[in-house]
């Protein structure tokens, strides 16, 4: 199994403070242009048919139309995670243009592995808002949440892996369950994202996170580096995606 490698980002223009400049200001200016864009690129990709889910009644049976307004949340994280992983190396005065080319170069791969993902999840869902009418014993319903909760670990997993390497599908699938178990500290930290996310969405609102989608795919990113530095050291070569 080998990958390629998308951090390459072929010949430097220069030093990041050629463009940024080394002051503070500058620096801190930089920073908050990041944040704002690969934020607001995050939300209008990936995040505005999430709006629609609050309008929906609390019903099982609209687990579909979830499920549906969820399939573009992925590409547009994995071009957040893209972006970030600039951000966090060599970054420059050019989020939007990481942006779009980690969303060029992902949205195909990880829908290969999201929309199962979230056909999945939906049914899940709808399962777990009719075992009352099922009369199956309460326990199932313990069962489905860990169910839920494992899939949405693994997708994070399988969400950094296809931003940063080019990997087949099972390729990604694979590493990204290995490494649940192989970096437990990275899965221990993904699973506090998760439950931070419920947290805000408890005590504000769904629109609260996902205006929050692009922090939150930086949390993601730095918190996944000790999975992507082994899967790149492992399991790519180098090439120039320039």
């Amino acid at each position: 199994m080998t990958a390629m490698t998308y951090d390459g980002a072929g010949a430097r223009r220069g030093a990041p403070d050629d463009e940024i400049g080394a002051g503070p200001l500058s620096r801190g200016a930089a920073v908050v242009w990041w944040v704002l864009t690969v934020s607001g690129l995050t939300v209008l990709t990936g995040g505005l048919p999430l709006a629609v889910v609050p309008l929906l009644l609390s019903d099982p049976s609209n687990a579909p139309l979830v499920a549906l307004a969820a399939v573009p949340l992925a590409p547009a994280l994995a071009a957040a995670v893209f972006a970030w992983r600039r951000f966090l190396g060599d970054r420059d005065l050019g989020p939007g243009r990481h942006f779009w080319r980690g969303y060029r170069l992902n949205a195909l791969d990880v829908l290969r592995w999201w929309v199962p993902t979230v056909a999945v999840l939906a049914l899940v869902g709808f399962t777990a808002g009719n075992l009352g009418q099922a009369r199956v014993p309460a326990g199932y319903g313990v069962v489905l949440a860990v169910v839920a909760v494992a899939l949405l670990l693994w997708a994070a997993n399988a969400l950094v892996l296809s931003a940063t390497l080019s990997l087949r599908t099972r390729d990604v699938a694979r590493l990204a369950a290995y490494y649940l178990a192989a970096r437990p500290l990275v899965t221990l930290g993904t699973l506090s994202l998760l439950v931070l996310c419920v947290g805000v969405v408890v005590l504000t609102s769904d629109w609260v996170l996902v205006a929050l989608l692009g922090p939150l795919a930086l949390a993601v990113t730095r918190n996944a580096a000790p999975v992507l530095r082994d899967a790149t050291a492992r399991f790519t070569r180098p090439t120039d995606h320039g």
